[in-house]
């Protein structure tokens, strides 16, 4: 199997290049060269998906069975790049995520969840933030999708839509941070109900499920998320304890305390959100064609080898200097809270 894979150095593109050449496939990777080395065994195109030449360049090279598009989040970058890679490949794989639905995060998703609207040639600028519902980001990625289908039509297009991604070489920090915590030890506040449900993927599976679905020629939009009831926040705690070796002790507070305290979700207490629809996304569809989840603890496991080996080679995002709540305040809070 030949495929193009468009970034291929970071979180999900390294994943998906290290298993496809795992596998014997033939694999070329198109980036800048600024966000982290190539898999070994992969040949290496460097451009910018943004200049026309790079792309003209690109699209002279050679022909794949597939393209995989890990990098692309601005709905016209991704239609010029589709239309010139046309002609060139069967299958435009497209890496989406579960904020294209209107109904994120509040209501229950199946991939016949309605979708933002959003053109397939937008800007950057399309598209608004809202506090518990659409983002630019949703509606940006929701044009993507649309770009895709556009220039390939439905037949040719694949569009994965993965909820929270975990796993080893994660730069967004959310699961790193949880185990840097419970390393520390001592008191750790723990938010809301240690038994709310939680359905992460971890990023090999989500990269076996996308070679998957090249080989398999599948067609169309998958969730590609944990099964319901897979793990519980409660669990996500221990296996970090377990893996770390940690003598923490979680002391858990209710979710109207910790908003009380103006706590925030999803950055200061990562992956703690109290809307009912976060972890209610199904990935039926996924399951039938294929996808596997292997064990929370195993990629919570991995990903504390991980940050103990290799991870500083590795650039972590911007978005990484919000998680986590400072040790100050979380001693603050719990003061308040529990006495």
């Amino acid at each position: 199997m030949r495929i193009l894979v468009l970034g291929g150095t970071a979180f999900v593109g390294h994943a998906i290049v290290s298993q496809a050449v795992a596998r014997g496939w033939d694999v070329t990777t198109f980036n800048r060269g600024l966000t982290d080395v190539d898999v070994a065994g992969a040949k290496s195109i460097l451009g910018d998906r943004r200049s026309n030449a790079d792309i003209e360049r690109l699209a002279a090279s050679s022909t794949w069975d597939a393209i995989v598009d890990t990098s692309g989040y601005v709905p016209s970058d991704v239609l010029r790049v589709a239309m010139a890679l046309q002609g060139r490949t069967h299958r435009y794989l497209f890496m989406s995520t579960v904020s294209v639905y209107a109904g994120w995060p509040v209501e229950s998703l199946t991939e016949e969840s309605a979708t933002l609207a959003c053109p397939p040639d937008a800007d950057e600028h399309f598209g608004h933030d809202t506090e518990d519902g659409p983002t630019r980001y949703g509606y940006q990625k929701s044009g993507c999708e649309a770009a895709t289908r556009l220039v390939f039509g439905e037949r040719r297009t694949t569009l994965l839509r993965p909820g929270v991604v975990l796993g080893p070489r994660e730069y967004v920090g959310r699961l790193p941070w949880w185990l840097r915590r419970m390393s520390e030890g001592g008191q750790v506040l723990a938010p809301g109900d240690p038994s709310r449900s939680i359905q992460p993927v971890d990023v090999r599976d989500l990269a076996d499920f996308t070679l998957r679905s090249i080989e398999h020629d599948l067609s169309g939009p998958f969730n590609v998320t944990a099964p319901f009831g897979f793990d519980t926040f409660g669990g996500l705690i221990s296996h970090c304890i377990e893996a770390t070796q940690s003598t923490a002790e979680p002391v858990w507070v209710p979710d109207h305390k910790l908003i009380s305290a103006g706590v925030r979700q999803w950055s200061e207490m990562p992956l703690w959100r109290t809307y009912p629809g976060v972890w209610q996304v199904s990935s039926a569809r996924a399951q039938a064609a294929g996808l596997v989840c292997r064990p929370l603890r195993e990629t919570v496991r991995d990903t504390w080898t991980w940050m103990n080996t290799v991870a500083p080679a590795v650039d972590v995002s911007e978005r990484a200097a919000e998680i986590g709540i400072s040790k100050e305040r979380e001693s603050r809070i719990l003061e308040s809270l529990i006495t």
